[in-house]
């Protein structure tokens, strides 16, 4: 792999990860685009370098989110009412991931990495972003400011469950992590600005452990781990990269997400569908 290379990975991860689009299908696209699916011998190193680089992503959280972590942390130390009740939901809506993504993590990448369950997952995606935007947010769009919603901190512990297994849907490739945290976010009740809020903050514990699960997988698996096979800069370039532009698409959600809702990454959804759908009937895309 080329810095070249471990930059532009870096880029799509950190723009894609938040936004409502599948990382995972942009990430196929981007490596297939450069020719790293063509080097058998490093396909696991680099699947494992896409999941490494989102711990970019969880930096940007870090820092643009830092006063809603710092008030969780108040919240752990009984200084903070809110801020427990907060940082209780996370946990909550997080611990089906966890348990379910540690059992079924191989068998999803033996059954459901591949070319027709990924381009399905990204082209239901976004029909259903379509559907729910036409139902839930669409009638609000008007005074999307002033309509009525609940706070992050509002949140129910049921509320945080229903989100936490509408997150595990995206253990299926192509699905998207964001996808499925913004809208169960908008069907507790949540408007899309605190939706995805809730997103970004559930992501730090879901992205974080998904990256030392990976990383300890590929550390301790047989042959030659990550580091060995690409180099260190790479995946330090990578993750760099990642932080920077993960904050900047953040920024961007938030503001268009208040103003045009989900339908917009619907439709895009659609189109990425159609594109790799016929990039891998042209043989020039492999999933999986």
């Amino acid at each position: 792999m080329e810095l070249w290379h471990a930059a532009v990975l870096g880029l799509v991860e950190g723009i894609t990860e938040y936004l409502p689009i599948s990382s995972t299908g942009h990430l196929i696209l981007a490596s297939a685009l450069m020719g790293l699916d063509k080097a058998p011998d490093q396909k696991a190193a680099i699947d494992a370098f896409n999941i490494v680089i989102q711990g970019g992503a969880i930096l940007a959280v870090l820092g643009l989110y830092w006063p809603r972590v710092l008030q969780m942390i108040k919240g752990v130390f009984g200084q903070d009412k809110a801020g427990l009740k907060l940082a209780i939901n996370i946990v909550i809506a997080f611990v089906p991931a966890a348990v379910l993504g540690v059992m079924f993590d191989d068998l999803i990448d033996a059954h459901l990495f591949s070319t027709w369950p990924v381009l399905g997952a990204l082209a239901l995606g976004g029909v259903y972003m379509m559907l729910l935007d036409r139902w839930k947010i669409h009638p609000h769009r008007a005074d999307a400011e002033n309509a009525t919603g609940k706070d992050i901190t509002d949140l129910t512990w049921r509320d945080a469950l229903i989100i936490g297994f509408l997150q595990c849907v995206a253990m299926w490739p192509g699905t998207s992590r964001s996808m499925m945290t913004i809208t169960g976010g908008v069907l507790v009740g949540l408007k899309p600005r605190q939706a995805a809020e809730f997103s970004f903050l559930l992501g730090l514990p879901t992205l974080g452990g998904a990256c030392v699960y990976k990383l300890y997988k590929n550390m301790t698996g047989e042959g030659p781990n990550m580091f060995e096979t690409l180099g260190t800069l790479p995946i330090v370039i990578g993750i760099a990269v990642a932080t920077v532009s993960a904050a900047l698409a953040v920024r961007w959600l938030v503001n268009f997400l208040n103003k045009h809702g989900l339908a917009p990454f619907g439709w895009y959804r659609l189109a990425l569908t159609a594109l790799l759908g016929g990039l891998v009937l042209a043989g020039l895309v492999q999933i999986g």
